[in-house]
């Protein structure tokens, strides 16, 4: 009786040695862990169909205008990948400062991604206000590079200057920024949401490195919503014009090219 006992009190703790064992297995077992890994953003800056050259093209507006550009500058903020089933990830920490005049920043890179089947993209073209207001800026964010107003301390999400012949004293200076005023009025932070093309996933795993071609055309600052005339609109920095214009910015200016499965 003493003996059948101590058996069956041995046989218990055996097992549950094995089931202690199996469960560190699993909490150590790598392939238990969440997997993570990497994807870019190629951008393409254009203006129509016509590729964005500094100070030398001139592009024609839909409305007939024409003009150069000597400057063109925006913030990427706040990325999201979209699944099908309507849920987010958020990319933390993910501000962006793309300049034409620097083709390093045309790539971006994201890391420690979760791994997943993703069908679109989000983000914030700008600088979102909670972050403005936080200060301590350094890196893409850093007052050096020429989009921070210190005189409202606000970002410029999108810069773009140049010539016009139809502009009254001849110079394109559009500085669509400002997110402050009564109920929102002056708040140029746009959201753009754009669905992968034809159904297509950016499939995100440890063992390749996908690529988004994102398309920028400069040219839809000034048609959309709101047609832009430079002999009436010309220099725009905050106010109800820039507030039309980050309209027309929101309405059409990014569109995802391709996908690169990598």
């Amino acid at each position: 009786m003493i003996f059948s006992r101590f058996a069956a009190l041995a046989a218990s703790l055996a097992l549950g040695t094995v089931l202690l064992g199996s469960c560190n297995t699993k909490d150590n077992d790598p392939a238990a862990e969440p997997q993570k890994s990497v994807f870019s953003i190629e951008l393409e800056n254009t203006v129509g169909n016509r590729s964005l050259r500094l100070d030398t093209d001139t592009y024609t507006t839909p409305a007939g205008d024409q003009f150069t550009i000597s400057t063109f500058k925006y913030y990427l903020s706040n990325l999201e990948l979209l699944k099908a089933d309507g849920s987010a990830t958020l990319l933390p920490d993910t501000y962006f400062l793309v300049d034409h005049a620097d083709k390093s920043s045309y790539k971006l890179q994201l890391t420690d991604v979760p791994a997943g089947d993703y069908t679109g993209l989000r983000f914030v073209v700008g600088v979102d206000s909670a972050r403005t207001k936080a200060g301590g800026f350094t890196g893409a964010l850093g007052d050096d590079q020429g989009m921070w107003w210190a005189w409202s301390k606000e970002f410029i999400n999108v810069k773009l200057e140049g010539t016009s012949p139809q502009a009254p004293k001849g110079g394109l200076v559009f500085h669509i920024a400002g997110f402050k005023g009564a109920n929102g009025a002056n708040n140029t932070i746009r959201t753009v949401t754009l669905p992968f093309p034809g159904g297509s996933k950016l499939l995100v795993r440890p063992d390749h490195t996908p690529e988004i071609h994102l398309r920028v055309d400069a040219l839809k600052m000034f048609s959309g919503p709101t047609t832009i005339r430079f002999a009436t609109v010309n220099n725009s920095m905050g106010g109800p014009a820039s507030v039309q214009i980050a309209d027309n910015i929101a309405a059409g200016m990014f569109s995802v090219e391709h996908l690169h499965a990598n």
